[in-house]
């Protein structure tokens, strides 16, 4: 049962939505599509921040009028401020933030160059970052407030090939950890996911061109099969919803056991 303090009504309400403004970065497309798909489903107004106008205009034609889009690079730091304030004039203050946005990059560590490594740091945790600094005061001045970032099984175990990924990923843990404590007495929550194999179009690509991997994959997931954008979309509302308002600094594996597997 939820908490009574998660308020009156019925007990569906503690995965509700309604009211809160949710910023997706990273979200016209794969988990970040995923992800806004659900949050609209629960009642949110959802914000897609993106490069690719073209992308977001499709997702949001597809979730219809609870969702909106702002075209902006997330690397592009000194933006972020701007960025948190248009929002907050069109749709309201952010009360969500999802940061999903990211680059890949498989090559081996000694193929890997500085500048490449750099690059995938940049956007991950330094994009994420600064977007993070730029609806906190909002959300802080509201005591009301959930942050989720999008980790990895990177973050879990080792994977060959990803060596910035991988460092990308695994400093969103202390991030995650460190901002928990500093802003959850204040009424902001923060937590991470750490998806496994999930159907998007970027991945089927990767892995139906090696079908070893393909196998490799499955056969370490005890579930057997790979899971879908929706599977992570309802581990993030559980996480943004009252239900979890008790729950902050935890990273979420949905991974369908890859993390545990053998």
């Amino acid at each position: 049962m939820p908490d009574p303090s998660v308020g009156p009504g019925q007990w569906w309400d503690a995965f509700s939505l309604r009211g809160e403004v949710a910023l997706i970065t990273g979200g016209g497309s794969g988990l970040g599509f995923g992800i806004a798909t659900t949050f609209v489903k629960a009642g949110a107004r959802v914000v897609l921040v993106g490069r690719r106008k073209q992308v977001l205009a499709s997702a949001v034609q597809q979730l219809g009028s609870a969702a909106s889009y702002e075209v902006c690079d997330i690397t592009a730091n000194d933006e972020a401020n701007t960025l948190a304030a248009l929002i907050s004039r069109q749709a309201g203050p952010v009360s969500i933030l999802v940061n999903n946005a990211g680059n890949h990059l498989k090559k081996t560590a000694v193929d890997t160059t500085e500048q490449e490594f750099q690059s995938v740091l940049d956007t991950h945790v330094l994009g994420a970052y600064t977007v993070t600094r730029a609806v906190i005061p909002a959300m802080l001045e509201r005591r009301h407030g959930s942050i989720l970032f999008m980790a990895s099984m990177t973050a879990l175990f080792g994977v060959p090939k990803v060596v910035a990924y991988s460092a990308a990923k695994s400093a969103y843990l202390g991030m995650v950890r460190s901002l928990a404590c500093e802003l959850s007495p204040h009424g902001v929550r923060v937590n991470a996911l750490a998806p496994g194999w999930i159907k998007t179009p970027m991945m089927l690509q990767a892995l139906e061109s090696e079908p070893e991997r393909k196998e490799r994959a499955l056969s370490r997931t005890p579930m057997g099969r790979f899971g879908c954008p929706e599977d992570i979309g309802w581990a993030a509302l559980y996480l943004c919803a009252p239900a979890a308002q008790f729950v902050t600094g935890v990273v979420l594996p949905v991974d369908g056991g890859a993390s545990i597997g053998f």
